[in-house]
């Protein structure tokens, strides 16, 4: 009897262990799910910002092109980084669980995707024209509410000129041909000038970027911490005309007083592309170069020591051969002797930062 005895209590005894080991891998990898899904700036800082990625690739993969959705963390409100993908990039970052902290407005004549892009995204940043990056808001405009578009005032004319001029597409602005449907309105920033973006808590500061199509880098302000946002760029020593320093000396001088909790900046080729054919973009090798002129401006290199660089319109290709994203990763990482914190943008990706 008293063996059965001990042979049940043994019994009981593994059977806890057991239930005790299987909770335990539940837990870890349900943080592993979490983990996959959300980035969070590490140290000791509460984030600040929120970034969705709604696409996160240049060139030719349509229903994944560039475009961000960036939020006060604090807030309900989005404001979109370029908008190559709008609805299909909705869709994709709720099967991530992507806006799991957002209160979604429940509008029952629309779907949850229609109530992000009508409710939750107050406004567009528009880098540059290529069609790459304004594809999704030209597509989804028929079912999108009104909202101001923030650019450059030659960006501001491309989009009048090329797309809302009814031949490519009806005019949904308050610009150019009429009749004007009077759905987004046109706000022209004036370079290195701060600019409230309306129904939000954040300002913004445009800086001219180096591409075939004059392009923009945004910085975008709640308070003491920035975020920064480049479209398409070419590195300094090709296009020779010193614009990315310029944004480096500014961002050197703000980071006296404020911290940069991210910054989003497109890796398009391999260091294999010759510099005669980058037309206006980076590779590794000129990131890597630049970033580096970056740190060498900072006073106090531990403002930066947990920044992310994340990197975006890697180049899509249906070419046979090695692929390009796990390419450009090793050539950051065998470049990365600053330390650098990069991360690749994955759509359907949420940061927090």
């Amino acid at each position: 009897m008293l063996n059965i005895l001990q042979k049940n209590n043994l019994t009981r005894r593994i059977s806890a262990i057991q239930l005790l080991c299987l909770s335990w891998l539940v837990i870890f990898f349900s943080g592993q799910l979490q983990a996959d899904n959300v980035i969070s700036k590490t140290g000791t800082k509460k984030p600040a910002f929120e970034l969705v990625v709604l696409g996160d690739t240049g060139g030719i993969q349509d229903g994944n092109l560039s475009a961000f959705l960036l939020r006060d963390i604090n807030e309900q409100h989005y404001i979109s980084l370029d908008a190559g993908t709008l609805v299909n990039g909705i869709n994709i970052a709720q099967q991530h669980n992507a806006f799991a902290d957002l209160t979604v407005i429940q509008d029952p004549q629309w779907s949850t995707t229609g109530n992000i892009l009508r409710q939750h995204i107050k406004g567009y940043l528009i880098s540059h024209g290529h069609l790459d990056h304004v594809a999704g808001l030209l597509i989804s405009s028929p079912e999108d509410s009104a909202k101001p578009i923030y650019a450059l005032p030659s960006v501001n004319q491309t989009l009048i000129d090329t797309y809302f001029n009814w031949k490519a597409w009806a005019n949904f602005t308050n610009k150019g041909l009429p009749p004007r449907l009077n759905q987004y309105q046109l706000v022209d920033l004036v370079p290195k000038q701060s600019q409230t973006i309306t129904d939000t808590s954040l300002k913004v500061t445009a800086f001219s970027l180096s591409h075939p199509l004059e392009s923009t880098a945004f910085v975008i302000e709640k308070d003491q911490d920035l975020f920064v946002y480049l479209g398409d760029t070419g590195p300094d020593q090709v296009e020779k005309q010193g614009k990315l320093k310029a944004l480096w000396q500014y961002l050197a001088q703000q980071l006296q007083h404020k911290h940069l909790r991210g910054l989003v900046i497109e890796v398009s080729f391999t260091n294999q592309r010759p510099d005669n054919l980058l037309f206006g973009h980076l590779t590794p090798k000129w990131l890597i170069q630049e970033l580096t002129q970056f740190h060498t401006l900072i006073d106090d290199k531990s403002k930066i020591k947990d920044l992310q660089v994340i990197i975006s319109h890697i180049k899509y290709t249906m070419k046979n051969g090695p692929d390009p994203r796990e390419q450009i990763k090793q050539q950051l990482n065998q470049g990365n002797l600053l330390g650098f914190k990069f991360v690749l943008a994955t759509q359907g990706q949420r940061l927090h930062l």
